[in-house]
């Protein structure tokens, strides 16, 4: 079975929910807010999609952090601050299997999935 990482009252997240639903693909929902992400699962993503796709450089949480935090951002630095805050981990993530997609393109979650 799938699993969709992310937050729930994200746009984003609710519009992969609705194409997931209308097209009949069954998979489990990984809330970050209540459950977290552990830094083991975020570096074999950033392994197989570079930290620099994972990593949501341009929302809130993001522009909330400190300057010395957002400086000289390296994988391990960034997968710190993705198990600390959550949110800042582009959504949604969809691992199906060996797939896996970061952000909602309609067009390859129809080809993978």
């Amino acid at each position: 079975m799938a699993t969709l990482y992310g937050i729930p009252n994200c746009d984003t997240m609710k519009k992969a929910r609705k194409w997931l639903d209308g097209h009949g693909v069954s998979y489990e929902f990984h809330d970050y807010k209540k459950a977290g992400i552990d830094k083991k699962t975020l570096t074999t993503w950033c392994d197989k999609v570079g930290y620099d796709v994972l990593l949501n450089t341009r929302g809130t949480t993001w522009r909330k952090l400190d300057a010395a935090q957002k400086e000289g951002v390296t994988a391990a630095r960034a997968i710190a601050l993705m198990a600390e805050h959550p949110s800042i981990i582009k959504r949604p993530v969809m691992v199906s299997g060996s797939k896996l997609l970061v952000g909602f393109d309609e067009p390859a979650w129809k080809s993978l999935l």
